[in-house]
Order: structure tokens, then sequence, then C-alpha cells
């Protein structure tokens, strides 16, 4: 259960995610990021998770809202994930964000690797990658990683194609890299929305498949609240 750049939907998710734990029998993942007004304020979100049965998060830094000076109680994620850890023990499964083609503020890929072991030691369970459509960037990231000593599950992030100028803007804020040939075929449909989605899902299934081929231990799809295309990738990877 994701919330809105700079933690702007924060009370909305936690009323949804209250609201799914109660009504349903679905698992729900809510995301804990350095956004937090303060520690005492998060202790309260997560004791309150805790209460409902939520036994999964996701915790990211996060991006801070323009105009925010100054760093919250928490600058790292590796920060946020040790203050889990140290207030709540192992009753959160916790996954923590990686990146295989690396993130914009990277300085390298060893440093990459070294940001990520930290939120690793600092008590992460699993890690979810942004979404890439180049299957090479991820094994290579699984056996750096590996080398590294990081024994966690990564589960490769997929990012459904249904909005050629949505996935550019996405993607050149996020480092995520669109193969040129993905990126030709998407601007030669012009306006064909139909015809984007059906390129789409084409491309986002092959994807998957070799990923799951290849051992991954599972798919993180980036819905962006578009159910349909989740589910018509769901029925593809299942039929």
């Amino acid at each position: 259960m994701t919330f809105g750049a700079g933690g702007s939907t924060l009370e909305a998710t936690r009323e949804t995610v209250e609201a799914l734990s109660a009504q349903t029998r679905v698992p729900v993942a809510p995301h804990i990021s350095c956004m937090a007004q303060s520690e005492e304020m998060l202790h309260r979100l997560l004791n309150g998770y805790r209460e409902r049965g939520v036994t999964r998060l996701v915790v990211l830094r996060g991006d801070r809202p323009q105009g925010l000076s100054g760093p919250g109680p928490f600058q790292y994620a590796n920060q946020l994930v040790s203050f889990i850890r140290r207030e709540f023990g192992t009753d959160f499964h916790i996954e923590v964000a990686c990146y295989p083609e690396f993130h914009p503020e990277s300085a390298s890929p060893e440093s990459e690797l070294y940001y990520f072991k930290q939120k690793v030691e600092a008590g992460a369970d699993g890690a979810v990658t942004q979404y890439f459509y180049n299957t090479d960037c991820y094994f290579r990231f699984l056996d750096e990683s590996a080398r590294s000593g990081i024994d966690i599950p990564i589960t490769p992030g997929i990012m459904p194609i249904t909005n050629y100028r949505q996935l550019f803007h996405f993607s050149e804020i996020c480092g995520a890299e669109i193969p040129r040939w993905i990126l030709r075929r998407l601007e030669g449909f012009g306006d064909d929305g139909a015809s984007i989605r059906a390129f789409g899902l084409d491309v986002v299934t092959a994807l998957c498949e070799r990923l799951l081929a290849g051992g991954a231990p599972g798919l993180h799809i980036y819905t962006l609240n578009r159910a349909n295309a989740s589910f018509l990738l769901w029925q593809r990877l299942t039929g």
C-alpha cells in the first residue's frame, strides 16, 4: 500500500490498510518511509499496524517534499530499518528497495551495493528492485550482491507498459533505462493507446517469464492503480 510523493497521503494509506486488514484476508504491506514527522509518530503508526495483524512492511527512504528543510528523524532507509528492529524486534517482515540499474544519486556501482548492504545488515528480510526491462541487469545484480555477502531474496520490480509519456517521465526520474527498441516502438504508436497496451503486455509478459525461469523469487508489480493491466499480465503468466 503506497502513498504519494513526500508522504502526502500517509493518513489515507493508514486508513486503507486498516480497512483492508479488517475486511479481507489479503495480506497488506504498507510503505514506511523517512517522511515520518517524529519517532513517536512512527511508533504509534507501526504499533497500530501490528495490533491489526499487519506483518509486512516496505521500508524506503522516500522523496522529501520541496521546501522541506533539514532531515526528519531518519535520513536514510537503513536507519529506519534499524529503528523498526529495535522497537519491534521480528514482529515485521521488512522489504527494502534496491536498484539493479543504480539509484540516480549513486556515485558508482560499488556505492550502490554498499548502501544496499547497509539496509540488509540493519535487518531487512528481502528487497524489491526498481523496475527494469533488461533481465541481464537483474541477474548481474544478483551475482554482485551475492559476492558482497547479501543473501536475502531480491524480487524484481515490474512496471506494466500502458502509457508512453508517463513511463518516459517516471524512468527519467528514477533512472530506469527503457531499451531503445522499446522506445522506438512506443513512439511509433503515437496516441494509439490500445496498440501501446497490447505491445506492452507482450514485452512485459516475456520479461516476467525470463525472470521466473531464471529463478526470481517472485514478481513485484507496480500497478499505478491500474488493476486491469496487472490482471491481464497475471492471466498471461498463469494461463
